[in-house]
């Protein structure tokens, strides 16, 4: 009997990062056949060469898709868009799968549901229902409305899609597939997994056992050319605590040039004295960052998603992240240092939250390989209300 063929895109390291379980899990499934694109941010090296963390965890990619075109502007972020949904096709012609699997909400994913949509391929989305800022919002919820079958991360996401007028047969709550990864690598510790880590990146080194704040901060793209100004309040909160930092560089939508700005100009006046820059970390030295920090400072949905599980205590600036499912451990601020620097001088002092679950209990990978090798749907959709 032949496999069902699941195909799966990866666009950037959040995109791996939360399907990589899933992956796994519909490599292993007896019924189903993984078939991998690798396209966009992942495979260049300024935004870390993704693509060969992913080769070197095992998986083959059947194809890799040059589709970002340089600038990180709004109308770049949207070329980037067409540029995929030309190239994806030819593609998925020549994979033949029976169902595309695609996550969350960057333009990447836009491409990847519009090109399945128009070649009647069924599409399986992960991390659908829930509310945020940036254009992410609504490309995420256009996704709900052209997938089969949807994976959502969290209870409040599953009711949502259903209100949206999708059939609550096709709606499977089985968390977020990062959580899987957050759970494993926490059950099964490395020893000395931050002895080389500064052999990476660049800037100061520090010792890794002193309190540390980890900053992860990227580009909204409805408030473009506001992120120089932005990460520069950041950086300069956390060097006002006397905090030594993790930086990680942005990602590649609209206005990353702007928060790059802000950093460089950062280290070229000296500023970053005991602060460390990132393009990319392996997740299993991410999470671990994660559980070590005195403060996850920035806008990244790690620190709503993985933070509740870890129980990172978290300073969340601004409206990326606006109105999303999220613990006790997220301070919410908006962009003024002294705010900033005072939520984060509040939670050094708190120290690690309880692990709340409310993204899943990292089993999400195995339910969402079993569920696309069960589920039958029909392309043409129908709204149920």
């Amino acid at each position: 009997m032949s496999k069902k063929k699941i195909c799966v895109v990866v666009g950037s390291r959040a995109n791996y990062s939360s399907i990589k379980s899933a992956m796994r899990a519909i490599q292993q499934h007896p019924a189903l056949e993984l078939q991998l694109i690798v396209a966009a941010s992942a495979v260049l090296d300024r935004y870390g060469s993704v693509v060969n963390l992913i080769e070197k965890d095992g998986f083959i990619p059947h194809a890799r898709v040059t589709m970002l075109i340089e600038g990180e502007t709004p109308s770049t972020m949207a070329k980037s868009t067409g540029l995929g949904l030309l190239e994806l096709p030819t593609l998925f012609e020549q994979l033949a799968p029976e169902v595309v699997l695609t996550v969350g909400d960057r333009f990447e994913t836009m491409a990847t549901t519009l090109a399945a949509a128009y070649m009647n391929i069924p599409v399986a989305h992960t991390m659908g229902g829930e509310v945020s800022g940036t254009i992410d919002e609504s490309i995420r919820h256009a996704v709900t409305k052209f997938a089969h079958i949807h994976f959502p991360a969290s209870e409040g996401a599953r009711e949502r899609i259903i209100k949206l007028g999708e059939r609550p047969e096709h709606v499977h709550m089985v968390g977020c597939p990062r959580i899987d990864l957050v759970a494993e690598i926490l059950k099964n510790p490395i020893a000395n997994i931050f002895d080389r880590l500064f052999d990476d990146g660049v800037g100061q080194r520090f010792s890794i056992d002193e309190p540390f704040a980890l900053i992860s901060q990227h580009p909204v793209t409805t408030e473009y050319g506001d992120g120089e100004a932005q990460i520069t309040m950041t950086l300069e909160a956390v060097r006002d605590q006397g905090l030594a930092a993790v930086v990680l560089w942005p990602n590649a939508d609209a206005g990353s040039d702007d928060i790059s700005r802000g950093i460089r100009k950062w280290r070229e006046r000296k500023l970053d004295d005991r602060m460390h820059f990132f393009k990319n970390l392996p997740i299993d030295v991410y999470v671990n960052l994660m559980h070590s920090t005195a403060c996850l400072v920035g806008n990244s949905s790690s620190g709503i998603r993985e933070g509740a599980y870890i129980g990172t205590p978290v300073v969340n600036i601004g409206s990326r992240q606006n109105m999303r499912d999220r613990g006790d451990n997220v301070i919410e601020v908006s962009y003024d240092k002294r705010e900033i620097s005072r939520a984060i001088a509040k939670q050094v002092e708190h120290g690690r939250y309880a692990m709340n679950p409310i993204y899943g209990d990292g089993t999400a990978g195995p339910k969402i390989a079993n569920v696309l090798a069960a589920e039958r749907v029909a392309v043409q959709k129908c709204i149920t209300y």
